[in-house]
């Protein structure tokens, strides 16, 4: 039996060695500050490379990994913290792993029967020379979150996004080139709970700007959210189901978030991709479902150190 949550010590990693650094710092933060009184001792842990030094002598009851992107995201963290001995939230090695690399994780919803956009990988330098599938059409790292490194390459471009192939490019030589769906962005969160994965509900999201790049994610004011989202009734039933068997097929734990596009003028629902730390910023979306079904940040935070030290 787990001691009660009064009694835990938990530690919350933050920060990281990714692209995406700023963004877990800020959800960090937030899910720190949010355990200040509800248990024994918060310890804050900037993770570095001596990540597991450090989690040897703070000795922790619990982690709850805040991380977001490559090392804290990919199944690297969760290693250490396996090996270390330490429950922690959010999902496993293989989960996170499989999560992290998009085309793998197409081959298993499609296989599961899900519907994930057509295209595939791509070496970095044939996409910034020559269009790989016509336009329009979206260039995104195969291993990053957050819409770090992302295209998108408008029908009637004269010529694809060069910047893929500089030297600067630091996200992988093979990119993923998917079709652009247009018309709505769509977002699900899922809570793994005992009984099964439950998906809170919709939100349609709309870019200040045209398109949902990294500053629409986490600028304040980048985005409007609407929940639940306008959509028809079919549509939002499917984004529920479909969040809820894409959580279950990639074995994923504790909270995921979901990502589609629906074409609403052909009437296709289509899912990108499933995120296993999803953002916990003021922005995020994830605290914003869950306050709308009635669920503080607070309480939200809680469960997720709760359902992290059940014996699994």
């Amino acid at each position: 039996m787990s001691p009660p949550l009064s009694e835990l010590h938990v530690a919350v990693l933050m920060g990281g060695l990714s692209s995406e650094r700023e963004v877990s710092l800020s959800s960090g933060k937030g899910c720190a500050d949010a355990l200040e009184g509800q248990v024994a001792r918060v310890s804050r842990v900037d993770a570095g490379r001596d990540l597991a030094q450090v989690l040897t002598e703070l000795k922790p009851d619990v982690v709850l990994n805040a991380l977001h992107g490559e090392w804290g995201e990919d199944g690297c963290v969760q290693g250490i913290l396996e090996t270390l001995r330490i429950p922690y939230t959010h999902s496993g090695v293989l989960a996170s792993a499989l999560t992290m690399d998009k085309d793998k994780t197409k081959s298993i919803l499609k296989a599961a029967g899900v519907a994930v956009p057509g295209g595939g990988l791509f070496d970095r330098h044939e996409v910034a020379r020559r269009h790989v599938i016509d336009p329009p059409y979206v260039i995104k790292p195969n291993a990053e979150g957050s819409s770090v490194g992302v295209y998108l390459v408008r029908e009637g471009a004269n010529g694809p996004q060069t910047e893929v192939g500089s030297d600067d490019w630091t996200y992988g030589d093979l990119v993923m080139v998917e079709p652009y769906i247009p018309g709505k962005e769509l977002a699900v969160a899922v809570i793994g709970e005992v009984t099964g994965p439950r998906a809170l509900t919709v939100t349609d999201i709309t870019p200040v700007k045209g398109f949902y790049d990294y500053e629409a994610k986490y600028a304040p004011g980048g985005s409007v959210h609407k929940l639940p989202a306008d959509i028809p009734a079919h549509v939002f039933e499917a984004a529920l189901r479909e969040s809820e068997l894409a959580h279950a097929a990639l074995g994923c734990r504790g909270v995921s978030r979901t990502d589609f596009r629906y074409d609403d003028v052909k009437d296709v629902l289509v899912l990108l991709e499933v995120n296993t730390q999803p953002g916990m910023t003021p922005t995020s979306l994830v605290p914003e479902q869950a306050a709308h079904l009635g669920m503080s940040y607070q309480d939200l935070v809680r469960w997720m150190v709760e359902d992290a030290s059940c014996p699994r």
